[in-house]
C-alpha cells in the first residue's frame, strides 16, 4: 500500500531485503515514504471525548488490567446504537490507543523494481481513482479479490490434485482470472497509500488495516499458488510437507519484518514482495496459456520449476532476508537507536509465533491419521489465519510502543487439541476437530479485526471506509 515521490537511493542505505511473497508495501502512503529516507505520518482528527476509567479495587495482581500486555476484553463504552455488543469488544487497551496517537511511520525502500518500474505505473493508475473514495476501501477491495480468487481455485481443486493430471481439471479461464485478480490486488495494495496522502487522510488506522490484511493475504497468496504446483502424485508435484515448510518460511519472513520494526522503529520494505507478485502473475498467465503440463516437465538439470522456486525462497530467507534483519537491528544497537535495549523485550514478540510453529509442527509430524495429508487445504488455512492473528497483535504493540503479550490465547486450546490428537484421544474425529478449530479460529480473527477497526476509528474520530469525520459525542 505504497507511495509516490521516489528518487535514487543514497549509497549508505542498508542492503536490500530478500523477503518473498509478503507483505504489502508497508503503506508508505500513510506517510510519504521515500527511497532511502524515513517517512513520517501523524494521525489526523481530534480525539473523541472519553469518560474517566473507574479505578479497580482489586490488588494489582488480580486487577483485570494486569499484566499490562493483556488488556481485558470488555464491550466498548460507546453507544450500542452503532452495533451489537458482540462487535464492540475492546481488544486494544487505553494505553495502546494513546500510543497510536503518538505513532510516527518510518520506512525505507531500495528495491529497483519498485522504484524505477512499478512506481511509475502506480502513479498513472492513481490518477483515475476518484477523490471521494477512502484509501481503506482500496485496501479492502484488493483483499476481497484475493479471497475470491482463493475460493474459486478451492472449488475446482480442494485437495491440490487437480493440476496433477494432463490436462488439468481447472478451467483455463480460472488461471487467467487468477492473474487478473492478483494484478488488481497488487495495484490496489500499491496505490492505497498514495491515495491516502493524496486525500490527506493518512492515519495509523490505515497502516494497521493495511498490514493486518497483508498478514492474512500473505498465506492466501501461497495457498492459491500451490494449486498451480499440484500435490505430489509420485511423478510430479510438491509434497504436502513441502507446502507446510514453504508456507512457514513465508510467514516467518513476514514476522521478521515487523519484529525488525518493533526493535528499530523502521520498516525496511522487502524486495521479495514486488518480485513475488510479478512471479505469481506470470505463473498464472503461463499456466493459462500453456496448461499445467509446463509444471510437470523438468526445467533445468532435471529440476522442475517448482523445485527452483522452493530453492530460491529458502535462499532468500536464509542468506538475505533474515541476516539483513539481524544486521539492521545490530546497526540500530550500535547507533543506540533501538527502541528496546533489553534482550528480553526485544525477543518477546517472537515467543508466541515460534511456540505456534512448534505446536503445529508436532501435530503434523505425530498425527496418527496423518492430518496434513488428509486435509491439507483446511490445515494450511488454519495455519495462515492463526499466524495472522498472532502477528496482528505484534503490529499493534509495535505501533503503540507497548509490550506484547507473552503467550497468545490460541496457544492454549491448540496445545490441548494437539495433545488429544497425538495421544490418540481424538481417534477418527481428528478431521472433524480440525474443521471446528479452523472455523473457530477464523471467526475469532474476523471478530478481532472488526472490533479493533471500530475501536480505533472511534478513538481517532474517523470512519474506516469513508473520508467523513465522525460527529464528536
Amino acid at each position: 500500500m505504497l507511495t509516490a515521490g521516489w528518487h535514487r537511493a543514497p549509497t549508505n542505505l542498508p542492503a536490500p531485503r530478500g523477503n518473498a511473497w509478503s507483505h504489502g508495501r508497508g503503506r508508505p502512503g500513510e506517510a510519504a515514504t521515500t527511497t532511502g529516507a524515513p517517512a513520517v505520518a501523524r494521525p489526523r482528527g481530534p480525539a473523541p471525548s472519553r469518560g474517566a476509567r473507574p479505578r479497580s479495587r482489586l490488588p494489582p495482581a488480580l486487577s483485570p488490567s494486569f499484566p499490562p500486555s493483556l488488556p481485558p476484553l470488555r464491550p466498548s463504552r460507546r453507544g450500542a446504537e452503532h452495533g451489537g455488543a458482540m462487535w464492540r469488544w475492546r481488544y486494544v487497551s487505553d494505553r495502546q490507543l494513546e500510543g497510536f496517537r503518538r505513532y510516527k511511520y518510518s520506512a525505507v525502500d531500495t528495491n529497483p523494481l519498485s522504484v524505477y518500474i512499478m512506481q511509475p505505473i502506480w502513479n498513472k493508475i492513481i490518477k483515475i481513482v476518484p477523490l471521494w473514495i477512502a484509501p481503506n476501501l482500496l485496501t479492502f477491495s484488493g483483499f476481497v479479490m484475493i479471497l475470491v480468487n482463493y475460493f474459486l481455485i478451492s472449488f475446482y481443486d480442494w485437495d491440490y490434485t487437480a493440476s496433477g493430471t494432463s490436462p488439468g481439471l481447472v478451467p483455463t479461464w480460472v488461471w487467467l482470472f487468477s492473474a487478473f485478480t492478483t494484478f488488481c490486488a497488487y495495484a490496489l495494495d500499491s496505490i492505497d497509500g498514495k491515495h491516502a496522502r493524496r486525500t490527506q487522510s493518512s492515519t495509523p488506522l490505515g497502516e494497521l488495516f493495511d498490514h493486518g490484511l497483508d498478514s492474512w493475504a500473505t498465506s492466501i497468496f501461497v495457498l492459491s499458488f500451490f494449486s498451480v504446483c499440484s500435490r505430489d502424485n509420485g511423478k510430479t508435484g510438491v509434497s504436502v510437507y513441502t507446502m507446510y515448510i514453504y508456507l512457514s518460511i513465508v510467514l516467518f519472513n513476514f514476522m521478521c519484518s515487523h519484529w525488525e520494526k518493533y526493535n528499530t522503529g523502521v520498516l525496511f520494505l522487502p524486495w521479495g514482495y514486488d518480485i513475488s507478485q510479478v512471479v505469481l502473475i506470470a505463473a498464472y498467465l503461463l499456466t493459462g496459456a500453456l496448461g499445467v503440463e509446463v509444471w510437470q516437465k523438468p526445467f533445468l538439470f532435471g529440476y522442475y520449476i517448482t523445485d527452483a522456486l522452493v530453492i530460491l525462497l529458502i535462499g532468500f530467507s536464509l542468506f538475505l532476508s533474515f541476516p539483513q534483519t539481524l544486521y539492521n537491528i545490530h546497526r540500530a544497537h550500535l547507533k543506540k537507536t533501538l527502541k528496546h535495549e533489553s534482550l528480553y523485550e526485544g525477543l518477546l514478540p517472537l515467543v508466541s509465533p515460534l511456540l505456534l510453529f512448534v505446536l503445529l509442527t508436532v501435530w503434523v509430524v505425530l498425527s496418527p491419521s496423518n492430518i496434513l495429508a488428509k486435509q491439507p487445504r483446511l490445515f494450511l488455512w488454519m495455519v495462515g489465519v492463526a499466524f495472522s492473528n498472532v502477528i496482528c497483535k505484534v503490529i499493534i504493540c509495535q505501533m503503540s510502543s507497548t509490550r506484547p503479550e507473552r503467550f497468545h490465547w490460541f496457544l492454549f486450546p491448540l496445545a490441548l487439541v494437539v495433545y488429544a490428537a497425538i495421544s490418540g484421544l481424538l481417534g477418527w474425529t481428528e478431521e472433524a476437530v480440525l474443521a471446528v478449530l479452523t472455523a473457530l479460529v477464523t471467526a475469532a480473527h474476523v471478530h478481532f479485526g472488526v472490533c479493533v477497526g471500530r475501536q480505533l476509528s472511534e478513538h481517532l474520530n474517523i470512519y474506516i471506509f469513508s473520508l467523513k469525520k465522525r460527529v464528536q459525542e
